[in-house]
């Protein structure tokens, strides 16, 4: 990514997202699996990479009405969309069960969800594929016995059980998390076949896989993917297996460019304030503040004046610090910082419309090729009430 061409070309905040490195990233983990196993594509990560994405891997992950919409815009097809999410509105699910017959897979998350994808898809002679995600002891998910009720209740002629879901938690790092909860996952389908007489035919598998966002980290990813790898062959043969994944995809595609437009020394430290904040930048944890991320200072300076800087947002609270105690070189006001790794959930998950401030830009490279998906946006529209 060429970041000073894109100064050039854009007023800060923004963010940036690299195609080409988007590109070689899911070759990177597609290469690192078994061949029989494919990749979903969590949307929630990112959604302005969707049709990027949607070119190399077969199923993307929806969890609400709005990222089903974009899906929709950006003309991906029903068959590659798994409807996911704790809560499936009964409008909602009526409207895309109308409208797409026996295409795309909806997950279960509970017994009442099971029961309005049976009653709307007999109510309109539909039939739908289902994957009923395990509860891994958290708000996800069915019990096992509720698991046994609902595949033993099932009607194949309006509903075709594909398989599992599971996930458990994200930045999973722990090689002994993974084997237990696939001995799980392997007593539970074997369990199923000898009890119900049930073969299931796929699992979908949130790996939660690790992204390093931070210096003072450190994470094997060869010797990660060759554990994961190792417990996916276990699984029996016949299975077929498909690995969500949302900030292992997106993490490194992203870049975040913020401008230094203030600078102060006083007894508590040096204060570099920038034009976006952490309503525009959160990574894993909320914890960024604490610990050094991947970052670039442009333009660059040689030069042994380091010293360290407590860069804070511009929002007008105390709590606004981007990063604590990060060394720079000769900082100036006018210098931009390029913070790295940023192309999941930080445009999102940043508290974007505190104070009013306007959202970044956001804008897709591809090699020598800019494209402006979104302009900077007023978010004083939003907080504005309507007054006749």
């Amino acid at each position: 990514m060429n970041y000073e061409n894109l100064i050039s070309k854009l007023q800060t905040p923004f963010y940036a997202f690299d195609l080409s490195t988007l590109r070689k990233r899911i070759e990177f983990i597609k290469s690192s699996l078994p061949k029989n196993v494919d990749l979903c594509y969590a949307v929630k990560a990112n959604t302005f990479i969707i049709s990027e994405a949607e070119k190399s891997v077969p199923r993307l992950e929806v969890c609400s009405p709005g990222e089903f919409e974009i899906c929709e815009a950006l003309n991906v097809p029903m068959k590659k969309i798994v409807l996911s999410g704790v809560y499936k509105t009964p409008e909602f699910i009526e409207r895309v069960i109308t409208q797409y017959d026996d295409v795309g897979i909806y997950t279960i998350e509970s017994v009442r969800q099971y029961e309005l994808l049976k009653d709307l898809s007999e109510k309109y002679g539909r039939k739908i594929n289902v994957l009923v995600r395990i509860n891994s002891k958290s708000q996800f998910g069915v019990t096992e016995e509720d698991f046994d009720y609902i595949i033993s209740d099932c009607n194949p002629v309006y509903m075709t059980m594909k398989g599992i879901q599971y996930f458990s938690s994200t930045q999973k790092s722990s090689q002994k998390k993974l084997k237990r909860e696939f001995d799980y996952l392997k007593e539970l389908i074997a369990r199923t076949e000898e009890k119900f007489g049930i073969v299931i035919e796929e699992l979908e598998y949130g790996t939660g896989s690790p992204v390093i966002y931070f210096e003072e980290e450190s994470f094997d990813e060869k010797e990660y993917f060759s554990c994961l790898s190792a417990l996916l062959c276990e699984l029996p043969s016949k299975l077929k297996i498909t690995l969500e994944m949302g900030r292992s995809i997106a993490a490194s595609c992203g870049a975040y460019f913020s401008k230094v437009v203030d600078a102060k020394s006083n007894k508590a430290g040096n204060f570099a304030i920038i034009d976006g904040g952490m309503n525009h930048l959160v990574y894993f944890g909320q914890s960024m503040a604490m610990k050094h991320p991947f970052f670039e200072v442009l333009p660059k300076r040689d030069s042994a004046n380091t010293l360290d800087w407590n860069i804070c947002g511009s929002l007008c609270t105390v709590n606004d610090i981007v990063v604590k105690a990060l060394p720079i070189a000769d900082l100036a006001i006018d210098d931009i910082i390029i913070f790295k790794n940023t192309g999941a959930y930080c445009m999102c998950e940043g508290i974007s419309l505190f104070l009013s401030r306007e959202l970044p830009a956001v804008v897709l490279v591809d090699d020598d090729d800019i494209s402006i998906v979104r302009n900077h946006f007023k978010t004083s529209e939003l907080n504005k009430p309507n007054i006749l």
